[in-house]
């Protein structure tokens, strides 16, 4: 039987460990698959060709959610090799990927297409698979001597379809001299990420349904040519394959068959609405919201997609009805009254935004979004100060939240604080991966805070890894 180079290192793995034990299995692993550093370093990279060509969606409660399910899949895996993260970019396609070190990525459009938790929790435990088999890292290091940025951008150009201009810009930089790379999964890795994803899956409550059915929507996606094929499938080979296996497997363990963890749909219904309101086309987020009330005049859902998709198309008092409508259909609902605060804010009538605002906060004090508007509207009333703490509530309780990164530092520079308005921007712009713009205004927040020590050591911290990163820039074929 003929054995290809990585499977006779699989064959000695397996004679010589059983000989010589750990030390000998870790030296020819080191072999087949990047180290867990190295999987660090090109995730990062991947992740600034990422932020320099995609548009991350910030929505915190998206956001939020999306990465409370996914991680409570992770907390499942008895030894992590990564600290997870999930991100939804805004392409409306159906695609979802997992990245080098346990970046796991959703398009909105996927997101939006999904009807309950138990289809996200299916996607997102199969791409968690994906990290935890090795799957990407062992074809990445078969390819190591091409150079970090270099595979960083070919695994962007891969996976990251949907944008045909950013996908051009990022594989033409990338691979410029045609260079082809076999980097996407095969049948083999497809099916063992279902089999792996599923043993977690079930051990998190979910039953295998919800990823049968979201791929049964993948699948039927599929039109008359080639460049209407999901991204998902082009990326995910083997799709019959996988839901004749998964068919089998929810028929053969009727134990695992139902989901046992407590849902309450609501919250994934608001993603939904969100997502198509604010993300999908607008005419049919429009017709969308006006089925669900004809069939349900009293859907506060519906009221309330119709609402923000009013407000985004700049129909701001029909905008306000809606979501007053909603408000009083459900009048604790902490989401819906702080985008009817963000409406009165759109329309310029501050202080009722204020007062709306406060309410929504006073229901759910933690809200982003809601500080992030709080301070929005106490600048635009001049009081610079109640704006300061407000927008320093939100960075220090959820600094990941990156407009709060940015106002903050604006109000500083407003109130005459140049080196903390530096700062911010500074750390606002690296986070964005806008590293000329970040290197700049760390640079003149290092000159100005001359007597805070720790925030200057911050600051050293951050221009060393900026300057790692345009390192990579000026060369690609730089060692790992």
């Amino acid at each position: 039987m003929h054995l290809t180079k990585i499977a006779t290192l699989a064959l000695l793995i397996t004679v010589i460990a059983m000989r010589n034990g750990l030390e000998a299995y870790a030296f020819l692993s080191s072999q087949i698959y990047l180290t867990t550093k190295e999987e660090e370093k090109l995730g990062k990279e991947f992740m600034r060709y990422v932020k320099k060509h995609y548009v991350f969606i910030e929505d915190p409660f998206i956001v939020s959610y999306v990465n409370k399910i996914g991680h409570h899949i992770v907390a499942q895996l008895p030894s992590p090799p990564f600290d997870f993260h999930f991100y939804i970019l805004e392409e409306d396609v159906y695609n979802a990927f997992a990245a080098p070190a346990g970046h796991v990525f959703l398009h909105s459009g996927l997101l939006a297409a999904m009807e309950s938790e138990e289809e996200l929790a299916g996607i997102l435990a199969h791409e968690i698979a994906h990290v935890l088999c090795r799957h990407i890292s062992k074809q990445m290091k078969q390819s190591q001597k091409i150079g970090l940025a270099t595979l960083a951008g070919a695994l962007a150009g891969i996976f990251l379809g949907g944008s045909p201009t950013a996908t051009g810009a990022i594989t033409s930089s990338s691979i410029a001299a045609g260079m082809s790379l076999s980097l996407k999964y095969s049948r083999e890795n497809e099916i063992e990420a279902d089999q792996v994803g599923l043993k977690y899956l079930t051990k998190a409550g979910y039953s295998g349904g919800g990823l049968l059915k979201i791929l049964q929507k993948i699948r039927a996606k599929r039109w008359f040519g080639p460049e209407q094929i999901p991204s998902y499938m082009s990326t995910h080979p083997a799709i019959e394959d996988r839901m004749a296996y998964l068919d089998t497997w929810i028929q053969t363990h009727p134990e695992a068959a139902k989901s046992v963890r407590h849902m309450d749909p609501t919250d994934f219904c608001k993603v939904r609405t969100k997502l198509i309101a604010l993300y999908g086309d607008p005419g049919a987020a429009h017709n969308t919201f006006d089925a669900q009330l004809r069939k349900n005049p009293k859907d506060a859902l519906a009221y309330y997609g119709k609402g923000l998709v009013l407000d985004r198309d700049g129909k701001k008092e029909e905008a306000v009805e809606n979501l007053k409508r909603a408000v009083q259909l459900r009048p604790v609902d902490s989401d819906i009254l702080r985008d009817l605060g963000k409406a009165y804010f759109h329309m310029g009538d501050y202080a009722i935004a204020l007062k709306t605002l406060k309410g929504a906060l006073a229901f759910s004090p933690k809200d982003p979004e809601g500080w992030f508007l709080l301070g929005r509207a106490q600048m635009e009333m001049g009081n610079l100060q109640g704006a300061l703490e407000s927008f320093k509530t939100l960075v220090n309780t959820a600094p990941d939240y990156l407009p709060g990164t940015y106002y903050l530092g604006e109000v500083y520079g407003k109130l005459g604080n140049l080196g903390e308005a530096h700062y911010h921007l500074g750390i606002y712009y690296k986070e964005k991966g806008r590293l000329k713009n970040a290197k700049f205004h760390l640079n003149r927040a290092l000159d100005l805070l001359t007597k805070d020590p720790e925030k200057r050591l911050t600051i050293e911290k951050a221009l060393k890894e900026l300057s790692g990163a345009q390192g990579h820039d000026r060369n690609e074929k730089s060692a790992w």
